[in-house]
């Protein structure tokens, strides 16, 4: 019998090819400029030196995005700086935009341009930001129509308007936009591959919490609508003892203090599972006061979804 290694393979037969682990991450992690900050080239390739794969900049105001001349100034000045980075991106519409009246049409009609231009695929917007009351509804069905009518728009210039849950700043009323179910019936109504969500994981969890259920039972229902996921961290509802607001620098009664993952109360642990068996970008948003250096978010966030 000739000498050999007997675990080796027979001649002429392959060695079974090995498997590689797909990274659930790769690709889809972002980073937001802050509000207010412009989005110079320097600063977009910090974000991808850092490992960033998107990055989600912020829409000029309404009273730009109205005037054609000054939208398309802008978006030609944010779009360079972009084009000297791979980064994919998404635009933060302003908060308080509320599609519904002609002003406010206008001003979507030239955010949707807008985002265009740059070479923005996703759009993220408030919709339903209002009390769920008698006195909302008038409101609320201009907007749902205004969308509607938008919604060919979005399709022609090929951009998802991802459409966010919100929770209130402050200890108070809610609005209807709290409600992750309530934004995918309206993404629904609106019957459009590019009316989605955006799913506001920081957010998500003050609802769950001031409603005492869990994150999970409260995303899971619309996970098939979102195209875009915002990560940050805070207290939940903070009811808990040592969730008041003692540690240094944390405003002791904010709910929304878009904290950097890991330094709040999220379960990171059992989202990650969540956020990895999806394919939606996960764009961080972390305020100012609380931000590290990209590169350190962008290895925190690996450590936590591992």
């Amino acid at each position: 019998m000739p000498a050999g290694n007997p675990q080796a393979p027979h001649a002429g037969v392959a060695e079974p090819a090995k498997k590689v682990r797909r990274d659930p991450l790769a690709g889809r992690l972002g980073l937001s400029v802050p509000y207010e900050w412009w989005a110079s080239a320097p600063l977009l390739k910090s974000y991808e030196a850092a490992g960033f794969a998107w990055v989600q900049l912020q829409s000029p105001p309404p009273s730009v995005l109205r005037d054609a001349n000054q939208c398309r100034r802008h978006a030609a000045a944010a779009g360079a700086a972009l084009a000297t980075t791979g980064l994919h991106a998404a635009i933060h519409a302003p908060g308080k935009l509320r599609a519904g009246t002609p002003d406010a049409d206008r001003a979507v009609e030239g955010l949707l341009s807008y985002a265009a231009e740059v070479g923005a695929s996703v759009i993220v917007y408030h919709a339903l930001a209002l009390p769920d009351a008698p006195g909302s509804e008038e409101a609320l069905d201009a907007e749902t129509r205004s969308l509607a009518a938008f919604a060919t728009l979005a399709e022609r210039l090929e951009v998802t308007v991802a459409i966010e849950n919100l929770c209130p700043t402050f200890p108070g009323p809610e609005t209807v936009s709290a409600s992750p179910l309530s934004l995918r019936a309206l993404a629904q109504r609106l019957d459009s591959e590019r009316m989605r969500l955006c799913l506001d994981v920081g957010h998500a969890h003050v609802i769950a919490d001031l409603r005492h259920t869990s994150l999970e039972l409260l995303v899971e229902p619309v996970l098939d609508l979102v195209a875009v996921f915002h990560l940050h961290d805070n207290l939940g509802a903070r009811w808990r003892p040592g969730a008041l607001g003692d540690e240094q620098g944390i405003d002791p009664l904010r709910l929304d203090l878009h904290l950097p993952p890991g330094r709040g109360t999220v379960p990171w642990r059992g989202l990650g599972p969540v956020l990895g068996n999806h394919e939606a970008p996960l764009l961080l948003e972390v305020h100012p006061p609380f931000r590290p250096k990209a590169s350190d978010l962008h290895a925190g966030l690996e450590r936590l979804l591992a």
